[in-house]
């Protein structure tokens, strides 16, 4: 018998648990090796995601129907816990009775039966009390985001000193809602309308992008690879926020291109495109192995103009040193402006992130020998942490004055950058993203 939707969700947020490995890895396994049904997949999916979307709130509800603390309660029945309150609190389709009763059942079989009378309890009460469900103490502005919106209390009391309260909230907030899944039109091959006709004979529907230029908004649907607008370079997936990153640079055909950190491609492929495949992009990449899928996808985009490499951006080859109109530092970060695509990022620590502002730094150091004399070196990230982004800046150019701060435009609603622009989900609709754009002078 294929494996039920609340068994592949539990098996999946226990794996997290144990090994870290995100739940829809395990879950597209489940339906390659166990024949999975795609809708018990779809469902698992949504429970799975949702805890890891709101484990503290979930930790919060479940404690307050507890008589003993939550961490004296062995994983697996807290895992179970959790999937079993997310169905009752937050999927009203469910019914309660099923949530409860498969909760118990779960418990007897994955975890210890002598807990499957505490599991029906504190379930039970929870669904009693779904709409009076107990406030979260709101005295301390950084502890009560953080148990709302589950995120670490270290990164909101970063995010509260950066945006105030209210938006710091509403940052929050859209971390814990799913994106949509933005494509950029390759314009090599075809315009925006014949991309969203081909789309629409696999069934799919998709619609401009609401301001930016040659972009899509795509319908939920299954594996983007499989569609024939893809198969056939029509499109390629990459949110706005890294898109801009590319238009920031106002490259022309012809230009010398070296992509830093290039992996898995999408800023490569941009910057073709805008060259209207004529010049040269060095696509560099520290792992070879990654290598092979920027290559497949200009292959299958119609670019011809890549040509990849594996090199380590803090210490550039020769050839590499002063060769290139402009230079891309997409460099490695702590990925919080991508929260709302993986949710797990919010739960690594502070230490980890606090190493990576040095990291950063090193790389823009050894790209920026590679920017011939009057180019441009354009330095970008996917967080939102000033320590990573205006922070890594500001080290870089008070040490080399052969750089400077240059102002670009992008499209409205971000407009004139007056050398850098910090993206805001909640502000713009895209992943939350760091652009800078610095000139190398003659």
């Amino acid at each position: 018998m294929s494996v039920t939707a609340r068994e592949a969700a539990f098996r999946a947020v226990s794996l997290y648990r144990r090994r870290g490995v995100w739940p829809e890895t395990m879950l597209d396994s489940l339906i390659t090796s166990e024949g999975m049904d795609p809708r018990d997949a779809a469902l698992a999916c949504e429970i799975s995601g949702g805890v890891m979307r709101n484990m503290s709130l979930l930790d919060f509800y479940i404690s307050a129907f507890l008589t003993s603390k939550i961490s004296k309660l062995e994983p697996a029945v807290t895992d179970i816990l959790r999937i079993s309150a997310y169905q009752l609190i937050f999927l009203d389709r469910i019914p309660a009775h099923a949530a409860v009763s498969e909760g118990v059942e779960l418990t007897k079989r994955r975890a210890n039966p002598k807990a499957a009378s505490l599991v029906n309890a504190v379930l039970r009460k929870i669904a009693a009390n779904k709409d009076s469900l107990p406030e979260i103490p709101s005295e301390d502005p950084a502890k009560y985001l953080s148990v709302k919106y589950s995120h670490p209390a270290w990164l909101v009391s970063e995010l509260l000193d950066t945006l105030g309260f209210d938006d710091c909230e509403a940052f929050l907030r859209e971390n814990n809602k799913i994106p949509p899944i933005t494509a950029q039109v390759n314009t090599l091959k075809a315009a925006a309308g014949e991309a969203i006709e081909v789309l629409a004979e696999d069934g799919v529907a998709a619609e401009p992008h609401p301001w930016l230029n040659n972009a899509l908004i795509v319908g939920q649907t299954g594996a983007l690879t499989s569609l024939k607008a893809f198969k056939d370079g029509l499109f390629y997936v990459q949110d706005a926020a890294a898109r801009l990153a590319v238009t920031a640079a106002d490259l022309k055909p012809g230009m010398s291109v070296l992509d830093g950190c290039s992996a898995p491609g999408g800023k490569s492929f941009a910057a073709a495109i805008d060259m209207e495949n004529r010049g040269i992009i060095t696509s560099c990449d520290l792992h070879e192995k990654k290598l092979k899928k920027i290559d497949d996808g200009a292959d299958r985009l119609g670019i011809s103009i890549i040509k990849t490499l594996a090199a380590d951006g803090r210490e550039p080859y020769a050839g590499l040193v002063a060769a290139f109109d402009c230079v891309f530092a997409d460099v490695p970060c702590s990925g919080i402006g991508v929260i709302r695509k993986k949710p797990d990022i919010r739960y690594r620590s502070e230490k980890d992130v606090s190493a990576l502002p040095d990291i950063q730094l090193d790389i823009l150091r050894g790209l920026s020998k590679c920017v011939k004399p009057g180019g441009e070196l354009i330095y970008s990230t996917c967080t939102v942490l000033s320590r990573e982004n205006r922070g890594v800046v500001d080290r870089f150019l008070e040490e080399n004055g052969a750089f400077a701060l240059e102002g670009f435009t992008l499209q409205q609603p971000v407009g004139s950058c007056g050398g850098d622009v910090a993206l805001w989900p909640q502000k713009y609709g895209t992943d939350g993203f760091y652009i800078c754009k610095m000139r190398r002078k003659p």
